[in-house]
C-alpha cells in the first residue's frame, strides 16, 4: 500500500490460514509463514453498524515448542537494516514473554523494534528499547490502572513508559486524535482529521502503525511519520476495508502542506 516492502510472518494453519496468505499477496506483501498442521487459523468476525461495533473472535491454533523453534530461527534471519512490528496477543501455546525473547535476541543487533502488545508482552519488551510503542487510550490507562481523559494524561504516562525504556511512544486516542512522545523528549499532538467518517475502526491503529513506520522510513522526520500514519488511520476509518494508496494520498494533499 504504501510502497514500503515487507513481509509477513508468524503461523497459519487449515484453509483459513491459506485464505489470509492469499488476501496478505493481494495487498502486495511477501510472506513467510509457518504451517502449522492439523488445526485451522481463527475467523474473526466484525459487525458494522451505525451506532456499534461487535467483535466475536474465535479460538486461534495452538503453536507447539517446535513451531515456536522454527519462529525463533526465522527471527534470527532479521539484520540491522531490517524493521520489525510485533503485533497483536499470542496464541495458545506460545509463552507470554515471546516478544521479549524476540527482543532479546536482536538487540545486539541494533534492529527497529516496533511493539504493538498490550500488558505484559508490551512492558517485559521496554528494557530492550524498542523504537516504537502503541497503545491506544484505554491500553494504556490499563498498564497504569487509571482512566486517561485527555491528551495531557496521555503524555504524563507516555512518559512513564519512556523511562522505563521505550524510545517513541505513539497514543491513539479514537476521537481525541492522538499523541506522540519522540525520543528526544519532543510533544507531537493530533486531531481527529476533518474527512474521517467512521464508517470502520477495524484495523484503524494498526494502520496508523503501518503509516508511521512508513513515514519514518520515508523522510526520517516524526512529525511527518505522525502525519502520514493519521492519514493512513484516517482512510481506513473512511473505508470498509483497509486504506488504499490512492485515499491516503488525497487525505495527505488535503490535510498537510508539505506533501506533494
Amino acid at each position: 500500500m504504501l510502497e514500503i516492502d515487507s513481509t509477513a510472518m508468524g503461523f497459519i494453519a487449515g484453509f483459513v490460514g491459506e485464505e489470509i496468505e492469499r488476501k496478505v499477496k493481494e495487498y502486495g506483501v511477501d510472506t513467510d509463514f509457518i504451517q502449522i498442521q492439523n488445526d485451522t487459523s481463527r475467523i474473526n468476525v466484525k459487525i458494522l453498524t451505525e451506532a456499534e461495533e461487535t467483535a466475536i473472535n474465535s479460538k486461534g491454533p495452538f503453536i507447539d515448542e517446535f513451531g515456536i523453534k522454527l519462529l525463533l530461527q526465522k527471527i534470527e534471519k532479521i539484520q540491522e537494516e531490517d524493521t520489525l512490528i510485533l503485533a497483536g496477543s499470542i496464541p495458545e501455546g506460545v509463552p507470554e514473554n515471546i516478544y521479549k525473547n524476540i527482543c532479546e535476541k536482536l538487540s545486539p543487533k541494533g534492529t527497529k523494534i516496533i511493539v504493538d502488545a498490550t500488558g505484559n508482552l508490551l512492558l517485559n519488551t521496554l528494557p530492550y528499547h524498542p523504537f516504537l510503542i502503541k497503545p491506544n487510550q484505554e491500553e494504556l490507562g490499563e498498564i497504569f490502572q487509571v482512566k486517561i481523559s485527555t491528551q495531557e494524561d496521555a503524555f504524563f504516562y507516555a512518559e512513564k513508559l519512556q523511562q522505563k525504556g521505550a524510545k517513541n511512544v505513539l497514543v491513539s486516542m479514537g476521537s481525541q486524535g492522538s499523541i506522540l512522545l519522540d525520543e528526544n523528549g519532543k510533544k507531537y499532538k493530533k486531531e481527529v482529521i476533518r474527512t474521517a467518517k467512521k464508517i470502520n475502526t477495524v484495523g484503524a491503529g494498526d494502520s496508523m502503525v503501518a503509516g508511521f513506520i512508513a513515514g519514518f522510513e520515508l523522510y526520517g522526520d516524526y512529525e511527518k511519520a505522525l502525519d502520514l500514519g493519521t492519514a493512513t488511520a484516517t482512510a481506513t476509518v473512511n473505508s470498509i476495508s483497509l486504506a488504499t494508496k490512492e485515499e491516503i494520498d488525497k487525505i495527505l494533499r488535503q490535510e498537510f502542506k508539505w506533501y506533494k
